[in-house]
């Protein structure tokens, strides 16, 4: 069974979700909370200075605010 072409509405709404953000990891996570390590880990940050693309959503952006001392957004 062909699949329906997707509405305009359905296609802003899939571009919209294709943004990207790069995160840049700039600073040690030595002597910080265990939380904080595993937030780092779990964006795909593994060495200093490492810049990651990963989506532009609100769960990226949250994790990214909520370190923001080790993160920064690279615009």
């Amino acid at each position: 069974m062909p699949r329906k072409a997707k509405s305009p509405a359905a296609k802003a709404a899939s571009s919209a979700s294709d943004a990207k953000i790069r995160i840049q990891y700039y600073r040690s996570f030595i002597a910080t909370p265990k939380t904080h390590k595993q937030m780092v880990r779990s964006l795909g940050l593994t060495k200093l200075n490492q810049i990651v693309e990963r989506p532009d959503n609100d769960s990226t952006r949250g994790a990214v605010a909520r370190i923001p001392h080790l993160l920064r957004i690279i615009e």
